[in-house]
Parts: C-alpha cells; sequence; structure tokens
C-alpha cells in the first residue's frame, strides 16, 4: 500500500469520512489497480454527495477494469442524469462516450 492510501486510511480511522476523502481513496486505489476497492469508495463517495459528477464517472470506470459491465453501464447512466442535472455538461459527455463503448461491447 502506498503512503498517500495509508494517509487517507489513517484519517478514515479518526472518523474524517466525507466525499472528498473516498474520491482521493477512489483515485489512489485506481491508480494501484485496485479496482474493486476503488469502486467501494467512490460509491462511498457518491453516497455522502449524491450529486458528485467526478465521483459517478470515475466509479462507472473503477466497475469497467473489475469487469463489472452491466454495474458499470447503470452507474454511467446514472451519473449522465446527475451531471445534465447540474449542468456539468463535460462529465456527462465523457461518461456518454464511455456508456456507448459498452453498451457496443455487450451487443455485439
Amino acid at each position: 500500500m502506498n503512503k498517500l492510501i495509508n494517509n487517507f486510511e489513517a484519517l478514515l480511522r479518526q472518523g474524517q469520512d466525507n466525499a472528498l476523502l473516498r474520491f482521493g481513496l477512489g483515485n489512489a486505489y485506481f491508480k494501484q489497480k485496485d479496482f474493486a476497492q476503488a469502486a467501494q469508495h467512490f460509491a462511498k463517495a457518491i453516497e455522502f454527495e449524491p450529486q458528485y459528477s467526478a465521483a459517478w464517472k470515475n466509479y462507472g470506470k473503477a466497475l469497467t477494469e473489475n469487469q463489472q459491465i452491466q454495474e458499470a453501464i447503470q452507474v454511467y447512466t446514472q451519473g449522465i442524469a446527475v451531471a445534465e442535472s447540474k449542468g456539468d455538461k463535460q462529465a456527462a459527455k465523457e461518461m456518454m462516450v464511455f456508456l456507448k463503448r459498452l453498451q457496443k461491447m455487450v451487443n455485439s
């Protein structure tokens, strides 16, 4: 485990649990290619802040990398709706690209 993950995990143990911390942990685990752990932390970030477009996008990416394709499709679909509802056009556009790739993969 790297130092960043250790620091974030220490903050969690101290009770400092929030969307930003979980997003950071998700990114750190994603970089370590621990996609299952990354997905769990992105999911928790969304629990804290359901309108967190970047967390939705990275959650879908982690699920995709973990071969959880149907779950990723659902997450991207929800994430697009969230991003559009708050006017986050760039995140919505990116998630649409990822969603279309997955749908193509599933339908081929």
